[in-house]
């Protein structure tokens, strides 16, 4: 039976090791995510009240963490909301709802704490599924003033950006230092990084895809 439960620190490795095996050559040869997950339980952004792990039979095959993040508008005045990922399932597990399963436990959980907004980056045809809608939708754009098709947003609350435009920042956390990660990696066992994968095309393309 898959039990979704509060990440706790005796689970960090594992998660670590389950986060490594999710993204392991997915977005790029290799991955830094399992070095994300590992920096980010120490930010002051981070929300450990929405950090939670899959578990089937006594193992956890999947993870999802928040951080608080905010919609700069233009009178200057900051809107909280919040982001999730990494969110990890293990490959062999996938498909099988236990990603939607954390999904719908955090967002729960997140409505309960007063949490209005989700802004997210990832695959549209995947997260509209849980209510989300384009970032152009809302008027609300990156740093750059551009609208990433990846990024997408969800209101907890229906209507609680009426009245809100402006800029998406997300937390610094997410800008990761590529030697730190490397070796954090070399903590983990060998893995070969292969490169030319048909999902690392599709995360380019995507990442690359902007609403003009």
């Amino acid at each position: 039976m898959l039990v979704i439960r509060p990440e706790e620190p005796a689970d960090y490795r594992e998660v670590e090791e389950v986060t490594r095996e999710a993204f392991w050559n997915h977005h790029v040869p290799g991955c830094d995510e399992h070095y994300l997950v590992h920096i980010m339980r120490y930010s002051r952004d981070f929300i450990p009240e929405l950090d939670f792990v899959a578990g089937l039979d006594d193992k956890i095959v999947g993870n999802i963490m928040y951080t608080k993040s905010v919609i700069k508008q233009t009178d200057g005045n900051e809107f909280p909301v919040i982001t999730f990922g990494p969110i990890s399932v293990l490959p062999e597990l996938q498909k099988q709802g236990i990603g939607s399963a954390l999904i719908e436990r955090s967002f729960d959980e997140a409505r309960k704490l007063g949490h209005k907004v989700v802004v997210i980056y990832g695959f549209p045809s995947y997260y509209r599924r849980f209510g989300f809608e384009s970032c152009v939708r809302y008027n609300i754009s990156n740093i750059d003033g551009r609208y990433p098709k990846a990024m997408q947003i969800f209101e907890l609350e229906k209507g609680s950006l009426e009245n809100v435009s402006g800029i998406f920042l997300e937390s610094p956390v997410y800008i990761i230092d590529p030697e730190a990660a490397e070796n954090f990696d070399k903590t983990f066992p060998p893995k070969e990084k292969k490169s030319g994968i048909a999902a690392q095309a599709l995360f380019k393309e995507m990442s690359a895809a902007y609403w003009e």
